[in-house]
């Protein structure tokens, strides 16, 4: 498969800057996997389409503030993402800027820095001596996605919703952004209705969505994330598929732990890192349903749910999205693939 295959006309009015008023309030677009009519709501409607036994399964990472702006000692402004500690001092940095090994970048909030060694995709830096983790979490703002215009932000205002409710396991550069709409009102009516809520962790990186620079898709390699999978994940999520319940993940994050972590014919408890690459030909192991976002032209993500309802139909879909103006991305509407 060619990633070109997976590319898409998106009017640039439709990629969402700022989340909806109220968490639930997005638009949600329902798809039934096995056919039928397109179904169009509002994400507080979700509770109408779980039936008792569902078991829903979510991704309780949280994001630390992770962006840095400052400049080269040329005076050239410069952009990092702190992606994960690698020693005392030292990070790994997704850098915006042209930068060498050995030169010096000073940020917001008087951090000082020195670049080490370039990565690839990536540049390792060290900060000068007596600047903590913390004093580099409190200069930086949220990670939000490139597409979202960071000028004359509220990084108060995106701590909060650039976060989901549930969120409790801090090491995650980007949000698990399908679970962005929920409220714990909705969770509690989606437990009412005999619906388990389940988590599990997936520390999501930048590799989730940086673009695919393959030309075809089988050749394109995953950054390993490191996931946790509690015991009464395992047990709840092993209990439903031996009785022909449905698993719903919410997210693409929550979907590639799921099936990393399935093996021997069940699910597994414990600790791992994966670089599951999932798209259209895979199939599926423990997910049966997802809530997701709409995704990113040519993405891993976009392929992860044409693996799931179908290309032509996850397609059809987004063009139907396009022309009742659903908003996009991150921050935009949902969609249950049910």
């Amino acid at each position: 498969m060619l990633v070109t295959d997976f590319d898409y006309i998106l009017p640039e009015e439709l990629i969402a800057q700022s989340p909806a008023k109220e968490r639930d309030k997005s638009r949600l677009m329902v798809l039934p996997r096995a056919g039928g009519n397109i179904e169009h709501g509002t994400f507080s409607d979700l509770p109408e389409y779980f039936v008792a036994g569902d078991v829903m399964v979510v991704n309780d990472a949280k994001v630390v503030p992770s962006r840095l702006t400052g400049t080269k000692a040329t005076g050239g402004g410069i952009e990092a993402l702190i992606v994960r500690k690698t020693g005392e001092g030292m990070y790994e940095a997704l850098v915006r800027g042209r930068v060498s090994p050995g030169a010096e970048i000073w940020f917001s909030g008087g951090l000082g820095a020195r670049v080490l060694e370039d990565l690839g995709g990536g540049r390792k830096v060290i900060f000068f001596d007596g600047i903590t983790e913390e004093a580099i979490r409190k200069a930086a703002s949220m990670p939000l996605p490139p597409y979202i215009d960071k000028s004359g932000r509220d990084d108060i205002r995106d701590r909060e919703r650039y976060q989901t409710i549930y969120a409790s396991e801090p090491g995650a550069v980007a949000a698990p952004t399908a679970g962005l709409h929920f409220t714990e009102a909705l969770l509690g009516r989606i437990r009412e209705k005999g619906v388990s809520v389940v988590r599990v962790t997936l520390h999501v990186g930048p590799g989730t969505f940086l673009p695919v620079r393959e030309e075809v898709v089988e050749r394109h390699e995953m950054e390993n994330e490191e996931y946790s999978v509690p015991e009464e994940t395992a047990d709840a999520v092993n209990r439903a598929l031996s009785e022909g319940r449905r698993v719903i993940a919410v997210g693409t994050t929550s979907a590639r732990t799921l099936e990393s972590a399935f093996r021997d014919g069940g699910l597994k408890a414990g600790k791992g890192s994966t670089g599951l690459f999932i798209y259209p030909g895979y199939e599926f192991k423990a997910v049966r349903a997802m809530i997701t976002n709409f995704h990113l032209p040519k993405s891993t993500l976009l392929m992860i749910v044409c693996a799931l309802a179908g290309k032509d139909r996850i397609f059809s879909a987004y063009r139907e999205a396009v022309s009742r103006g659903y908003r996009f991305y991150s921050y935009g509407d949902a969609m249950f693939i049910a």
